[in-house]
């Protein structure tokens, strides 16, 4: 029997790959044959090839993306010098365009342009039937949504105890910001509502807790919204967790009352801002309510319980230190719990490539392909922001600084983390690996020498922080109170140790 085995490496062991399991779940009669092969990036490429060809495969279909296409690149090159006859298939955002320009592309048989749910099914059928093509690149036509099975019974229980479960109720996306491959969809389609509930609930009496909707617009169409919320309330319990990625400046009513229902921990919206410049925005071809954007985030923070994880993108075209700073103040003083500071990156295929000549777009020609400088952000300033990006992550959004965060960043909290990002280089030369412990004595030092900040109040307030992390030991910002109010805290928990262990001696 010929083995079709379906793979890729994902970031992390926690992911799943959605596009994989949908291809299982429509392989019709070669099902039986095909199996999903899921890798991490930092496995040895060697170790990877070595397990497939184990399996003594026929076919291996690798889906490939801006995250892992080196890594797989190698995987291909190695199975081709060990097994040639294998046929190899690719598909994936990364390779549905400039094939002529990517290694990965030569190195394989086929590539698929486009969703290959039905495609990749067709064209094993083909090579197996000694009818394959003669063409390499094949592109994917567009398919009712109502001829593809869903593909969420492919989840085993070892996904559903230990992976994110990644589920969709539309593809596509209506709107056509230049740096978004999702530029290139003329629209949204929608799976039949009903049927993708009934598949929802199956996955929930498996004990499916947490769901991660990958929509890109889940709240375009409300009422559809609706009817997914509330099929979650009726289903509420201590373990649910949402996340939807939500349209900043579409919030109405109906739909604000029932996000209102959910409780703390239970909810969370991804929310793309990307840039707050209205010049900006209509050269990315953006759209966007910037006031009705402002007013849902600030209403979602003070009258809601959901996690709001907001998006900024620094490096856009005509965009500029003084632009990115106001856009990021405006979006810090909503008050989300994260802002996520994302670089730009050229993605394979989207339209931001017209803006090259004009805004003089230089990208890193390598993964993740992300820019290096533009005509209004030097290559050094570039730099320092990549580094403002990394360390506000570090620091801001990992959560271990709640209580010295506001201290830290004042009234302005663009140019001061900025401030303290390029002394933090300055001082380390590393923007990962630094320990926790570590980190507390530097930001220390910093705000008492850089930021010039009250030292009293910054020893209090990361003092709590230290408290909240953990972390065994003292800093040495920490005085003898401080040491004696953690000694007797500790002598305290033993105590009461001690005492619930002597109730149960007879």
């Amino acid at each position: 029997m010929n083995q079709i085995l379906l793979c890729t490496l994902n970031a992390r062991y926690i992911h799943s790959s959605l596009g994989l399991r949908y291809i299982l779940a429509n392989m019709g009669q070669l099902k039986s044959q095909t199996q999903i092969n899921e890798f991490i990036i930092n496995s040895r490429p060697i170790d990877i090839t070595e397990q497939l060809l184990d399996k003594n495969p026929s076919i291996i279909g690798f889906g490939v993306y801006i995250w892992n296409v080196e890594q797989t690149t190698q995987v291909i090159a190695l199975i081709k010098q060990i097994k040639p006859d294998i046929k190899i298939v690719i598909g994936g955002p990364e390779v549905s365009f400039e094939h002529k320009s990517q290694k990965i592309c030569q190195l394989t048989d086929y590539v698929i342009n486009g969703a290959a749910d039905i495609e990749f099914p067709e064209l094993c059928q083909e090579i197996l039937s000694d009818n394959a093509p003669k063409k390499k690149i094949i592109q994917a036509i567009p398919r009712d949504l109502a001829t593809i099975k869903f593909p969420y019974d492919e989840y085993n229980e070892e996904d559903i105890q230990n992976r994110v479960i990644y589920v969709e109720a539309s593809r596509g996306c209506p709107f056509k910001c230049e740096f978004c491959l999702s530029s290139l969809d003329k629209t949204a389609w929608a799976f039949n509502l009903d049927d993708f509930l009934t598949e929802l609930e199956k996955l929930y009496q498996r004990g499916v807790r947490h769901f991660k909707f990958v929509d890109r617009t889940f709240n375009l169409k409300i009422q559809s919204s609706i009817k997914i919320m509330e099929f979650f309330l009726e289903r509420l319990d201590d373990n649910l967790f949402l996340h939807f990625e939500l349209i900043p400046d579409h919030l109405p009513e109906k739909l604000k009352s029932i996000i209102q229902k959910f409780p703390d921990g239970s909810l969370q919206f991804e929310i793309g801002i990307q840039s707050f410049n209205p010049n900006v925005q209509d050269l990315i071809s953006r759209k966007q309510n910037n006031d009705k954007s402002e007013e849902n985030i600030r209403w979602l923070r003070n009258e809601s319980f959901a996690h709001l994880h907001t998006d900024l993108i620094l490096g856009l075209p005509g965009e500029n230190l003084d632009s990115i700073s106001k856009g990021f103040d405006q979006l810090f003083d909503l008050n989300p719990h994260e802002i996520q500071v994302g670089i730009l990156k050229r993605l394979r295929g989207t339209p931001l490539i017209r803006h090259t000549e004009k805004y003089q777009l230089h990208f890193n020609p390598d993964t993740p392909y992300n820019i290096l400088h533009t005509s209004t952000i030097d290559f050094k300033t570039m730099q320092r922001l990549s580094r403002f990006a990394r360390y506000w992550d570090m620091i801001a959004n990992s959560g271990r600084f709640k209580h010295s965060k506001q201290l830290l960043l004042g009234k302005n909290p663009f140019n001061n983390f900025l401030k303290l990002s390029d002394w933090l280089f300055e001082k380390t030369g590393q923007t990962h690996q630094i320990s926790l412990a570590r980190l507390f004595e530097i930001l220390f030092e910093a705000m008492t020498e850089i930021l010039l900040l009250d030292k009293e109040a910054i020893k209090s307030n990361l003092w709590a922080d230290y408290l909240s992390s953990g972390l065994k030991g003292y800093p040495t910002f920490a005085d003898s109170k401080m040491i004696q109010e953690r000694n007797r805290k500790s002598q305290d928990n033993k105590k009461n140790s001690q005492s619930r262990q002597a109730r149960h001696i007879k």
